[in-house]
C-alpha cells in the first residue's frame, strides 16, 4: 500500500510540473520568503500575466512563428 500512494504522489508531482501548476505555488512561496509583507498576486493575475509575457516574447516558444 505504501509503494502505491508513493507512485500516486509521483504522478501528482509529475504532472504538476508538467503542466506548470506548480509556477504559481513556487512563486507564492519565493514572494514570502523574501518580503512576507509584499502583496501576492492572485492565481489569476499570476497566470494572466505570464501569459502575455510568453506571447509578448516569441523566443520562449509560446508561438510557432
Amino acid at each position: 500500500m505504501r509503494g502505491v500512494r508513493r507512485a500516486v504522489r509521483w504522478v501528482r508531482w509529475y504532472v504538476r510540473e508538467v503542466s506548470g501548476e506548480s509556477v504559481y505555488d513556487r512563486y507564492v512561496a519565493h514572494t514570502r520568503a523574501h518580503d512576507p509583507d509584499a502583496e501576492v498576486m492572485s492565481r489569476r493575475e499570476f497566470e494572466r500575466r505570464r501569459t502575455d509575457e510568453r506571447e509578448a516574447d516569441p523566443r520562449k516558444g509560446f508561438r510557432c512563428c
